[in-house]
């Protein structure tokens, strides 16, 4: 009878951790804190600023914002036509970026965030102008011209961020061309990391502004409101999208030093390895969260293979 006790607790105990596990691991990282900053290194590509961020310019319109002391290693994107710039992305707040951007251009500046992670939202509140993806998610979530978010949108406890409402002046649909004079940007949804994940894409300069859907490093598709399937429907839309000559400005970096950039092969390479999972021709390793190699820059970090229903597509 202990015997079988014993295995009723065990079989219990597991279901609650497999039910659970993303809440635990949230909460176990919770314990962390905000790491240290990094010391300021003077290889970094770029210019110092300051004592904490880098500016590194891409073309004469367009300028890469980079927080190499933060464990994350941030990198937002001002992006300037001849009337107006986007802000995308603002960092996860540790240092306010708002007078940097008014060093860097006169124009007014709306910020957009890649998705509604702490380290992307955490100085939109000190720019007039914000931008949010139109999607029927956000919108419900809409109350006077704000947004509530939710622990699990913001993921910022476990760095003692607090969990904000955003404020929302323009709502962009995906789709949807932004002119900034001489300039255009087009919207794109593209959900799999979270629902509410989107891109900007520059057409004519063959700049696309990806955020945390694919960067050089680990990509997270287990996190609340991740989709496996969303992913791969997004990389197929991409690559039916962007020209092969394409540069990936992304989000975080890992191993380069400077601005980190990827291209056209590193997104076929997602795609290919989105399929072999659903088909089941790559096992991957560790179980929770389950690790596909991408190729020598990216590794694809899931959750359990058999609690991923590939027939759903999400619909944010």
């Amino acid at each position: 009878m202990r015997f079988v006790g014993l295995i009723i607790l065990t079989v219990g105990i597991a279901t609650l951790v497999m039910v659970y596990r993303l809440p635990l691991l949230i909460f176990l990282l919770s314990f962390e804190g905000t790491p240290n900053l990094e010391p300021p290194s003077d290889k970094e590509q770029g210019r110092w600023v300051d004592d904490y961020y880098t500016v590194q310019s891409i073309d004469d319109r367009t300028i890469a914002i980079g927080e190499p002391r933060y464990w994350q290693a941030n990198y937002s994107y001002l992006i300037m036509g001849s009337d107006s710039a986007i802000l995308f992305d603002s960092g996860p707040g540790v240092r306010n970026i708002e007078p940097l951007v008014r060093q860097l251009t006169p124009l007014p500046v709306t910020v957009i965030s890649s998705h509604l992670h702490y380290d992307h939202t955490g100085n939109n509140h000190r720019f007039n102008s914000k931008a949010m993806l139109d999607i029927p998610m956000l919108r419900q979530q809409a109350h006077l011209g704000k947004i509530e978010l939710s622990a699990s949108q913001h993921l910022g406890e476990n760095e003692g961020f607090a969990v904000p409402a955003l404020e929302v002046n323009h709502w962009w649909a995906p789709g949807q061309l932004i002119d900034l004079g001489q300039r255009q940007l087009e919207v794109i949804s593209t959900p799999g990391h979270t629902p509410e994940s989107i891109m900007l894409y520059d057409t004519d300069q063959q700049q696309l502004f990806s955020g945390d859907y694919i960067y050089e490093g680990p990509l997270f598709g287990f996190l609340p409101g991740s989709s496996l399937p969303d992913y791969l429907r997004s990389a197929e839309q991409l690559i039916g999208k962007i020209a092969a000559t394409t540069i990936i400005y992304s989000a975080h970096r890992s191993a380069s030093n400077g601005i980190p950039l990827l291209g056209y092969r590193d997104l076929t390479d997602l795609r290919d390895t989105l399929l072999d999972i659903r088909a089941g021709t790559v096992t991957g390793d560790s179980y929770y969260p389950r690790i596909y190699p991408v190729n020598e820059k990216m590794k694809l970090y899931t959750d359990v293979p058999w609690l991923v229903n590939w027939e759903t597509i999400g619909s944010p």
